[in-house]
């Protein structure tokens, strides 16, 4: 049983908040005090469902491109009026344009890297100074994947992307720890969410056999070990990447 005051006091900022992974997270710290700022970047019918079903009160949806600067600037800066602070901000927006390398066009690629890879960047860089003018100590987690630590056919551009959001975690760790900030990874494997509902029950099978546990993890699996990271039990864990991959890749 979660405990509402874990963070009680709080406030969050989930990119990508609105549906999936980033909707389990943001319903995880509301459970549990925090106040959410979560975003979308186009389906605000959906953002308001996931923001309306989210415990206790004072949250906020947020439009924000996280490729763009000018987005990610003007989304902080309403978070930050309304919230006067941020302590816990979560990577969680990212795309997919799958395609074997031969046939990959070049904005696939591009666009991939843009999201994932430039929108961490900009959106750690806006909390991070943040954090560094209220003086307070904050926690970032981000997103990966399992295909980021291990490859994967077809995916070149997500993994390298993700693959990057790791090592850009792992540097700027080493830059703020100083001013009682930490930085880290959540690394999924495959989790039951929209994208994976689309697979036949043979594709399914198949990935199942592949992963030691024989089954599909969860978002609430995910979101505990983001609230983990963040929480206070962490206080001594930065630059690091939590694999919740039912023992599909080991380190």
């Amino acid at each position: 049983m979660s405990d509402p005051t874990r963070f009680a006091g709080k406030t969050a900022l989930v990119t990508g908040g609105s549906r999936g992974i980033g909707a389990s997270i943001a319903a995880h710290l509301a459970e549990q005090g925090a106040r959410v700022a979560l975003t979308y970047s186009s389906n605000q019918e959906t953002g308001q469902r996931a923001l309306q079903n989210l415990k206790g009160s004072g949250h906020l949806l947020l439009e924000m491109n996280v490729a763009d600067e000018e987005s990610v600037e003007r989304g902080f800066e309403r978070m930050l009026i309304q919230f006067t602070k941020i302590d816990y901000l979560i990577n969680n927006a990212g795309i997919a344009k799958d395609g074997l390398l031969l046939r990959m066009r070049t904005d696939s690629f591009d666009s991939v890297i843009q999201t994932n890879l430039r929108g961490t960047f900009l959106c750690t860089r806006a909390a991070i100074k943040s954090m560094i003018k209220t003086k307070l100590p904050g926690s970032i987690v981000n997103i990966t994947s399992v295909v980021g630590r291990s490859g994967n056919s077809g995916q070149a551009n997500y993994a390298a992307s993700k693959a990057g959001v790791e090592a850009f975690t792992k540097s700027i760790a080493a830059e703020v720890a100083s001013r009682n900030i930490r930085l880290n990874c959540v690394a999924p494997g495959f989790i039951t969410t929209e994208m994976t509902s689309v697979l036949t029950d043979q594709v399914k099978a198949e990935i199942q056999e592949k992963i030691p546990m024989h089954s599909l993890g969860t978002v609430a699996d995910v979101a505990h070990a983001v609230c983990f990271l963040l929480s206070d039990e962490a206080r001594y864990i930065t630059g690091q990447t939590l694999n919740v991959n039912g023992g599909m890749y080991m380190d």
